[in-house]
């Protein structure tokens, strides 16, 4: 059943709108801040989420663009006591689904939610249908590339997830391992419960073991009630342990028990607590490295890889770069609330040939700041000049993989807009390598 995810900092009305709206017939799960949010939605969240705007913490606006940035197409319906036509007008053009001022009827809400929920469930059946039809399934929406090295992460990535193995993902800064991590969990059986992400970096040394286990009253100066840790929370869906090398090494042996027993006790408790809950834990740097500089448990490795998925850097699929580009900038303009821009040939030139450091991460950024019409940052890596071929065949390559990601692979549109014949195109193309990493169609072409 669809499910509505209602946050108000106020408890009084969110216990009396989710009240309301279960006499309606609809399922209401409450929420007194934003945050805990973020841990139930993602691409296969069959919802629609209710906010208050003005909130402490995260308020309604920034839940509205982390919800975005994880699906564009989930419906946000924000709410408001203050008649503020300008907040509004805001709020529309960062695509929120419905604006609703307070007070309002219950009957009006749920109107509201129940278009929003049809509207969500007719966005989730054309993805299974396209996926059944051999188009572009959720997976390659949300890791797409034509390279070899993304196909194959692709189909492991769906054979993984099916299961239930405990998974290890390797990659640089940026590649989007996070992006794989929620991928895992969207197409496991545990895609209707919780995926809560634990920055193993930004764990308050003191507290690691309380925010993780979870702690009972009394049990160190300050622990006044009971309180769940976050390995508990997650009961029944996937825990993601982000940057798992920078876990403590004392912590590790802890873990590793976890990992082994599927149980925890929580600080001052002799109680044992059964642990259903997958494992997938992210690393950008070497762990079998850390584990010969006696920074990482070898058990614990051995004990985490069951399966291991290595997201590839864009270096090493240069030839995904002009494509994944102009998807950024479609899905930046969705964002933003702008209309669809057609990138010029000459950035998308300068895009392909640009080395990118930070991988999808700075290259996201740049089609951010594209939209949003902003100066882009110059390119500091090719500080040495560059020979006259070079920089010749650089462009030449770019535009030619630029045209063959415009035109989707197929080649005739490609050879007549480039002004060149059918063999010259495919003698640049196996000379620039583009041949080999791009699934090209000659449906259409004559013999």
């Amino acid at each position: 059943m669809s499910r509505i995810l209602l946050i108000d900092d106020e408890e009084e009305m969110r216990r009396s709108s989710a009240q309301a709206l279960e006499l309606f017939g609809l399922e209401v799960d409450t929420f007194a801040s934003a945050e805990p949010v973020l841990e139930r939605v993602g691409y296969s969240f069959d919802g629609v989420v209710v906010s208050d705007i003005r909130m402490p913490g995260m308020d309604g606006m920034t839940l509205l663009q982390r919800v975005r940035e994880l699906d564009v197409e989930i419906p946000v319906i924000l709410l408001t006591g203050h008649a503020d036509v300008q907040l509004a007008v805001t709020a529309m053009r960062a695509g929120v689904y419905d604006f609703i001022e307070k007070p309002f009827t219950a009957q009006h809400l749920a109107g509201i939610i129940r278009r929003a929920m049809d509207r969500r469930s007719l966005v989730l059946e054309n993805r299974r249908l396209r996926a059944v039809a051999g188009k572009r399934d959720d997976i390659e929406a949300r890791l797409p590339g034509r390279t070899q090295v993304m196909v194959d992460l692709r189909y492991s990535l769906r054979a993984i997830g099916a299961t239930d193995a405990d998974t290890l993902v390797i990659g640089e800064t940026g590649v989007g391992k996070e992006v794989v991590a929620r991928a895992l969990h969207d197409i496991s059986a545990r895609a209707d419960r919780p995926l809560i992400a634990i920055n193993c970096a930004a764990l308050p040394e003191n507290l690691i073991e309380s925010e993780l286990f979870g702690h009972e009253a009394g049990a160190f100066p300050g622990a006044i009630r009971p309180r769940y840790g976050k390995f508990e929370h997650a009961r029944g869906g996937t825990i993601l342990l982000d940057e798992i090398g920078s876990m403590p090494f004392d912590l590790q042996a802890k873990f590793l028990r976890v990992l082994q027993e599927r149980v925890i006790s929580r600080l001052g408790s002799n109680e044992v607590v059964p642990l259903d809950v997958r494992f997938i834990a992210t690393s950008k740097v070497d762990l079998e490295a850390e584990v010969a500089a006696g920074r990482f448990r070898a058990d614990l490795l051995y004990r985490l890889n069951v399966a291991t998925l290595h997201v590839p850097s864009l270096a090493q699929r240069r030839a995904d770069i002009p494509l994944l580009f102009l998807q950024l900038v479609r899905e930046a303009s969705a964002r933003y609330g702008r209309a669809d821009m057609e990138v010029p040939p000459d950035v998308i030139a300068e895009v392909a040939g640009r080395n990118w450091p930070g991988n999808v991460r700075e290259l996201r950024n740049a089609a951010d700041r594209l939209v949003l019409g902003l100066a882009p940052q110059r390119d500091e890596t090719h500080s040495e000049p560059q020979r006259l071929a070079d920089k010749v065949a650089a462009y030449e390559r770019s535009v030619i993989a630029n045209a063959l990601a415009a035109h989707a692979g197929r080649i005739r549109p490609v050879y007549e807009m480039l002004g060149i014949s059918r063999k010259t195109l495919y003698e640049k193309m196996q000379k620039y390598d583009l041949d080999k990493k791009m699934p090209f169609t000659d449906d259409d072409d004559a013999a």
